[in-house]
């Protein structure tokens, strides 16, 4: 194996700084940093690792944010945790070896972003996190064990919120290789606001004036056939005041059906939405269900009332300055109702500090300036 040079100056290489994506959200966060090195003339290589490669998690993605075409598609696709991990390693190894990149970027905590981290660090390449510090302190969360890994063994460590640093600090990393950004996440929101067309994706897909939108797929969620047969039951029951919209992920979508949720005249099921429509959909809505991190970013900044199926969140800012709330299956149709009848928390404060459209600026500055 070819070893990897790491003292010559970033962009010296064949692809300078090679971003690694393999799931809709990595794209989300990506595609501002992208645009913000390009503009700065830095060389730089997308590598997709394929882990969404259905055409609605994936490519349509790119299509929609602008992302230039990934350079390479590892292809890898679904699997469990442990032969995806080592499929994306052994591609990984593969590319950087041949591409030799002064720096490599991950974004978020799927398990593209701890092999690339992995594989990167093994061969002496730099590796910078975006989105570094997130902690649910939940290990029974796959991502929770990405987040740590990933960013024990990165050079720079991008977060998008205070706390984040907080716990950095707590776990040793040197503060030097911390830097508070903001949330590039938002950046992609912000660039995208007037493109969010409620009305005409209601009209497009016939969906009724008022619903809620719900999207669930953690594995907490669905993997259980009788909890997924319990939430088609309590969406049932929300569903019996008002509609319920839902693209099914494809996670999900075995127990769901099976459970019969489906079944309810006002339960609307949507197959996967690209990024444009889904925020759409959820800027359209009168309360979001999910279970999803950067859906809870998302109606942080559109100012539409979160309620997160989770005993817990690595974002706890879109709670004391968002409008997210943390519910239980128990409560879920209670909180539901309260909300439908104007009952929501009152916001702390304004936005998330940094959460301005910037952050892909601030990200892609560090790096130039880290590269020297």
């Amino acid at each position: 194996m070819t070893d990897v040079a790491t003292s010559a100056p970033l962009g010296s290489q064949d692809t300078g700084i090679v971003h690694v994506v393999g799931a809709r959200p990595n794209f989300v966060k990506a595609a501002p940093v992208v645009s913000a090195l390009r503009g700065r003339g830095a060389h730089q290589s997308v590598v997709h690792t394929g882990q969404h490669y259905d055409d609605r998690m994936s490519a349509v993605f790119f299509r929609d944010l602008g992302l230039p075409t990934p350079d390479v598609d590892l292809g890898v696709g679904s699997g469990s945790h442990a032969a995806q991990t080592a499929a994306l390693m052994v591609g990984l190894e593969k590319e950087f070896t041949e591409r030799r990149p002064g720096m490599v970027v991950v974004y978020g905590d799927v398990n593209s972003t701890v092999a690339a981290a992995l594989v990167a660090a093994k061969l002496c390449v730099p590796v910078a996190h975006v989105e570094a510090g997130l902690r649910s302190f939940d290990n029974t969360m796959p991502e929770e064990v990405n987040r740590r890994v990933t960013d024990q063994l990165s050079d720079l460590c991008f977060a998008t919120s205070p706390e984040a640093i907080g716990h950095l600090a707590a776990e040793g990393v040197p503060t030097d290789r911390v830097h508070l950004v903001g949330n590039p996440m938002i950046d992609t929101l912000l660039a995208n606001l007037d493109r969010f067309d409620a009305d005409a994706l209601r009209t497009r897909l016939d969906l009724p004036e008022r619903y809620v939108a719900a999207t669930l797929h953690r594995p907490a969620n669905v993997d259980d056939p009788d909890t997924a047969a319990l939430l088609a039951k309590r969406l049932h029951e929300i569903a019996d005041q008002v509609d319920v919209v839902m693209p099914v992920h494809p996670r999900g979508k075995a127990a769901f059906e099976r459970a019969g949720l489906g079944d309810h005249p006002r339960v609307h099921l949507l197959e996967p939405l690209g990024y444009l429509d889904f925020v759409a959909l959820v800027r359209g809505s009168a309360a979001v269900v999910t279970d999803s991190g950067g859906v809870q970013e998302e109606t942080t900044i559109l100012g539409v009332p979160c309620l997160t199926l989770r005993p817990n969140t690595e974002r706890p800012v879109t709670i004391t300055h968002g409008t997210n709330q943390l519910v239980t299956e128990a409560d879920l149709l209670q909180t539901v109702t309260k909300v439908l009848h104007g009952q929501t928390p009152e916001r702390v404060g304004s936005a998330p500090p940094l959460w301005d459209g910037h952050a892909g600026e601030r990200i892609a500055t560090i790096l130039t300036q880290w590269s020297r």
